[in-house]
């Protein structure tokens, strides 16, 4: 049998693979120059693309895949950005989505009816090409890690309003254009927005949570579900008469807080639309492009001159006056440029739908598909260069938790049934950049200890491809001891632990012991940060955090330390932290608390004694809630005698999650190596 090969390619297989075979090599050669990798996905795609070689064809599939891939982009946005930051910062997010809409289609429509010589319709279309924009450099951001820096999110934040008012005018002009504007369109356009607005943000985070406690299945399903739900939230969009992109992003918003950043799912998400959706997109947005337009003529090529001109100089003012007024530096403001001059999705709808209806000629067309593919390869380049540069400021102000490394260990007993939510815990206090994981059985000795080692390293290799599957390595350890404490301690010490995740089954314990023996020796003979953890339910469906605090707690040796990682489980929860003081002053608490840099939305109210505590919790605390009690070893500051049966107690008034913070003490927490508090 001969094989010849005939182009365009045909054969769904070999479509496939060459597909792959561009999104391997492109980045990875383009990387080598010092590029960003996306641009190479976007020239290859107009080499290979059917203006160019026409080894590819732009067909149904190509363009389907395409269209999901641009609405997978604008819901691992909405995912990732910071929650806390982005409604702290709406009003930017406001002014700068304006700014960015209202300067390109003023001076776009002047540009349209006066230069171009377009009908005011036409003009008012024209310059809602430009301004929108497509996040086409959101994986350059996602890459350097900045994603939650707040010029990105107000960006983000900014992309939805300009996308949605260009669209808007988009439906204007050609109902118009039809003689279909009336009151009827008005209605029926804003009651739909409206509708599916509500709709989405109050059944959506309901919904999730029923899913994410009820459904205990393999890990695929909540990743199904997840994707049930962005794209019925794209048709939904659709159908309210805004693009599809809209209701990605509102997904990606209202899910935030179920999908912890650094736990399986969010990696699951991110890999599948990273290696296969997001590529397809840029794929599809590269084929688009003919240079041949180039030779059509000196008309095509003036319009195209305009619009890149046009894009390049209102989007660059558009984030100059908006970092000017809310103080970014100069890294920022390029940043939020870079992001904003990007244009595919929304242009080339606007655009089409003009040709098709008579408003444009195919002069406009071709210089369209010009400027997407120039702003294509400056966009990502501006974003890599600059990000880089925001990316260095904030790992030099990044919270230094101390100059040895961190690492985090778990110990496990045998029959955990609870396994799964202790790690996600240990996930989130885990830094990004911190050392593996570490989990720990603790056997004792005997006939059957073989038996016994056996069943828990099959145990832990459960734990190991659970942590795989968010990207973090796990350590395995297995101890033989007589007494598990013991054992503990001295896994903790031999590996150089600074932090130790223990479950706690919340069972009543003898009398002067506040969980049982293992634990309360394990808290005696250690001075590491420990983080006692009831974790009955996914700890992704918090919608609060109750932060106790007993008098005296904030002269604690490892305070600081401790509340850092409080604010760290509610920044990836994306809950807020309503901190409870016993018999202190709340504005200190409040004020300390604040010096500990996080974006988590943060207030305080004292109660008089421990009884008022628990009678506050009795009748405040819900099922949701995540309780956190901040505690002390005996004979370090802030020890309480009721802080021995603080935690029984406690339990026996929620149904949620439940943790009891022990900060570390001796040399590790000296308040040098953290903040000066006092």
């Amino acid at each position: 049998m001969i094989l010849t090969a005939t182009f365009p390619v045909d054969d769904p297989v070999l479509i496939f693979g060459l597909a792959m075979l561009v999104f391997l090599t492109a980045p990875l050669v383009l990387q080598r120059y010092r590029l960003p990798g996306i641009v190479g996905i976007i020239v290859v795609g107009a080499v290979i693309g059917p203006n160019a070689l026409g080894i590819l064809e732009r067909d149904d599939t190509i363009v389907l895949l395409g269209e999901v891939g641009i609405v997978y982009l604008m819901f691992v946005a909405g995912l990732e950005i910071n929650l806390a930051r982005f409604v702290e910062s709406r009003a930017r997010s406001v002014t700068f989505g304006l700014l960015s809409f209202v300067v390109p289609q003023v001076v776009g429509t002047v540009v349209g009816y006066a230069v171009l010589d377009l009908s005011l319709p036409a003009a008012a279309l024209f310059a809602s090409i430009f301004a929108s924009h497509t996040l086409l450099a959101y994986p350059v951001v996602s890459r350097l890690g900045i994603a939650t820096n707040e010029s990105v999110t107000v960006t983000i934040g900014g992309t939805i309003l300009t996308d949605t008012l260009a669209l808007l005018v988009l439906a204007v002009v050609v109902a118009a254009d039809r003689g279909d504007v009336g009151l009827d369109f008005w209605l029926e356009l804003t009651v739909g927005l409206a509708l599916f607005f509500l709709g989405v943000w109050l059944v959506v985070p309901r919904l999730g949570r029923w899913f994410f406690r009820t459904v205990d299945q393999e890990s695929y399903f909540e990743f199904l579900f997840v994707m049930v739900v962005l794209f019925g939230c794209a048709y939904l969009a659709e159908v309210a008469g805004v693009e599809p992109i809209v209701g990605a992003f509102l997904a990606g918003l209202v899910l935030n807080r179920l999908v912890p950043q650094s736990g399986p799912l969010m990696n699951r998400i991110e890999f599948v639309g990273n290696a296969f959706f997001i590529p397809f997109f840029l794929l599809s947005v590269g084929m688009l492009v003919d240079v041949r337009v180039l030779a059509a003529g000196l008309e095509t090529i003036s319009i195209a001159l305009t619009l890149v001109a046009l894009v390049v100089v209102t989007k660059y003012a558009a984030a100059w006056l908006t970092a000017r007024v809310s103080g970014y530096s100069s890294d920022e403001a390029m940043t939020m440029f870079g992001l904003s001059v990007g244009q595919a999705a929304a242009a080339l709808a606007i655009v089409l739908i003009g040709f098709d209806v008579g408003l444009f000629d195919e002069h406009v067309l071709n210089a369209t598909i010009l400027m997407i593919l120039v702003v294509s390869v400056l966009s990502p380049a501006v974003v890599d260069r600059y990000g880089r540069g925001i990316a260095r400021a904030e790992a030099e102000r990044a919270y230094d938790p101390g100059d040895e490394p961190q690492r985090v260990m778990v110990p496990f007993s045998r029959d955990s049934r609870y396994r799964e939510h202790l790690l996600d815990l240990a996930l989130i206090v885990r830094e990004d950049d911190a050392e593996p994981l570490y989990t720990l059985t603790v056997t004792r000795p005997g006939s059957r200890a073989a038996a016994d080692v056996a069943a828990i390293e099959a145990t832990l290799e459960d734990t190991a491809a659970y942590g795989a599957a968010a990207d973090v390595p796990v350590e395995r350890r297995t101890r033989v001891d007589y007494n598990v404490a013991s054992g503990i301690v001295r896994a903790a010490l031999e590996n150089r632990i600074t932090a130790l995740v223990i479950g706690w089954d919340g069972a009543a314990s003898r009398r002067q012991r506040v969980f049982g023996a293992v634990i309360d020796r394990v808290l005696v003979r250690t001075d590491q940060l420990v983080l006692v953890s009831h974790v009955r339910q996914p700890i992704n469906i918090t919608t609060d955090v109750l932060f106790l605090l007993p008098p005296g707690i904030e002269h604690n040796e490892g305070f600081a330390e401790a509340v850092h990682h409080v604010k760290r489980i509610a920044d990836h929860v994306g809950a807020p932290v309503r901190g409870i003081g016993v018999d202190g002053d709340a504005e200190r608490s409040a004020e300390l608390f604040e010096r500990i840099g996080s974006d988590v939305s943060v207030s305080f109210e004292p109660v008089d004694d421990w009884s008022d505590l628990l009678e506050f919790l009795r009748d405040e605390v819900r099922d949701t809630d995540l309780v956190v009690a901040m505690s002390a070893r005996r004979g370090t500051m802030g020890w309480d005698t009721a802080l021995q049966t603080l935690p029984k107690r406690v339990s026996t008034l929620t149904e949620g999650n439940f943790i009891v913070v022990y900060p570390a003490t001796g040399e590790r927490a000296d308040d040098r190596r953290f903040l000066q508090f006092r």
